[in-house]
């Protein structure tokens, strides 16, 4: 099931505006999130549009969740954050998918609630790059 409208169904100009495609997992897509002020932070999206955790078998769910797992260890061993926040929403996107927010101690959002997109740090491509490959040579 794909939605026309939906970046992580589509791909192409609609992910471009937040993400940029990193590989295939067993059924999900890893992406990284443009906005790095998390220096790492991605999003796992699962691989049909379903809105709800509950509208998929539980082998999938399973599956979703160690490709998050898969995704979470990757960051971690990349970018040696303090901590991983996880956040699964979707109120108007309705794509089952999840956000792997790498948190530093002394820096930003330390000890509160990531923003969804604070519009803060971009990087160049070569940069997006370079953390993409250290991603993948973790996974």
């Amino acid at each position: 099931m794909k939605d026309q409208n939906c970046g992580y169904c589509m791909r192409g100009e609609l992910l471009a505006e937040f993400g940029i495609f990193i590989c295939e997992l067993d059924v999900s897509t890893l992406i990284l999130f443009k906005e790095q002020s998390h220096p790492g932070r991605c999003i796992v999206a699962y691989k049909d549009h379903v809105s709800e955790i509950v509208n998929i078998s539980d082998e999938d769910r399973n599956a979703f969740f160690a490709d998050v797992n898969r995704a979470a260890k990757a960051i971690h061993a990349a970018f040696h954050p303090d901590k991983v926040n996880y956040g699964a929403y979707g109120d108007t996107g309705c794509h089952l998918h999840m956000h792997l927010v790498p948190k530093y101690k002394d820096q930003y959002e330390w000890g509160g609630v990531f923003q969804m997109n604070p519009g803060q740090t971009y990087l160049s491509d070569e940069e997006y790059a370079e953390m993409i490959e250290k991603i993948k040579a973790n996974l």
